[in-house]
């Protein structure tokens, strides 16, 4: 019995949805669209939530990074972090460490650029996490993000409610006016949010097509039949706030002043 909220079974099965060593959707081309225009090569990059691992070492082997540091709460994906830069003859320029929620645990202007791939949403005070990634910033430095929004400040309506209830994660989700604000006041310039609604809309449709599908068989064999229904009920949830617009990830960027 475990408490993490993504054990071996959850990480296996996301990786198949997603790709290896991804925990989030749209692999590397999300991961570069992340990025684009972000000046990389030969910069120390952190790596907000790194999952299992194929973010970090996209940013080290293909994108330039001089070193990239990846951090989470949970030892099953930490390790499967430090195996994967290991297997890609990178541990000395990724490096993964399990940390406690809160404040990050590296000096002032310690990072070139600070990157998360659809992790904030664990962490539930926007503001403080934004003071912090400014904080850890050097100058000029560059905050590049994706993460999952609700589209407004109000109660979550009850679809949303049913949704977030059958993730069983600790979501925390903001509008994009709080990350915006929270942005702003912690001192960066040049703030963006994209709405990603459209493109994950049409994306989750076919994910669940694929988990209900000719697919399906093999998926129940491999995961059992119990998560994969489960899987099947949350994608069903998830697929409705997305189309009607209140489930609406973003791109959200900002620079540190010189």
């Amino acid at each position: 019995m475990t408490d993490d909220l993504y054990d071996d079974q959850t990480i296996t099965f996301l990786e198949e949805l997603w790709g290896e060593g991804f925990l989030s959707p749209g692999g590397p081309d999300e991961v570069r669209r992340v990025l684009h225009g972000v000046d990389i090569t030969g910069k120390r990059v952190l790596d907000i939530g790194c999952g299992s691992g194929a973010c970090a070492v996209l940013i080290a082997h293909d994108l330039g990074a001089d070193h990239v540091t990846g951090i989470d709460v949970e030892e099953p994906v930490c390790g499967a972090a430090r195996r994967r830069a290991e297997e890609a003859g990178l541990s000395e320029r990724i490096k993964v460490e399990k940390v406690e929620p809160g404040p990050f645990p590296f000096p002032d202007g310690s990072f070139d650029v600070v990157f998360s791939k659809d992790s904030i949403i664990h962490i539930p005070d926007k503001a403080a996490m934004a003071k912090e990634a400014f904080r850890i910033l050097k100058p000029g430095g560059m905050f590049a993000a994706s993460d999952w929004l609700i589209g407004h400040d109000d109660d979550p309506s009850p679809e949303m409610v049913e949704y977030i209830k059958s993730e069983d994660l600790d979501f925390a989700m903001a509008s994009p006016a709080t990350y915006e604000t929270a942005m702003r006041e912690a001192g960066f310039e040049e703030v963006e949010l994209v709405n990603r609604n459209p493109w994950y809309a049409e994306v989750a449709a076919e994910e669940l097509a694929w988990l209900t599908g000719d697919t399906r068989p093999g998926l129940e064999e491999r995961h059992g039949k119990e998560f994969i229904g489960h899987q099947v009920e949350t994608w069903t949830k998830m697929l409705r706030v997305l189309e009607k617009g209140e489930h609406c990830p973003h791109h959200i960027r900002g620079k540190k002043p010189e």
